[in-house]
């Protein structure tokens, strides 16, 4: 699975262009505080993980969905050959056998 953050796609449909911009939406519309620093890493990075609560400040400020800051391929991976599995040998098979010098 492969998900593409388009928060800045989301934003410039709305037509906030800077961080700044974003942020003072943020706290208007959500009541939601972030730092200068978030807010670039959120529109120049793709985060590895997202609070729900930022998530809905988000979707707030933007009048958005979270539809519109996540695209999601959905498409199945193709599944690995499982390893054939090779038979233990038990202490009666190896019975009788010596073992090679070391």
């Amino acid at each position: 699975m492969n998900v593409k953050w388009r928060l800045r796609m989301a934003a410039a449909q709305k037509e906030v262009w800077t961080g700044a911009e974003l942020r003072r939406l943020l706290v208007e519309r959500a009541g939601h505080q972030m730092s200068a620093a978030s807010v670039s890493a959120l529109l120049t990075k793709q985060p590895a993980q997202v609070k729900l609560s930022t998530l809905g400040a988000l979707c707030t400020a933007l009048d958005c969905s979270p539809n519109d800051l996540f695209e999601v391929d959905t498409t199945p991976v193709e599944s690995k050959p499982k390893p054939t599995k090779v038979p233990k040998q038990t202490a009666s098979a190896l019975r009788g056998r010596s073992m090679p010098p070391l």
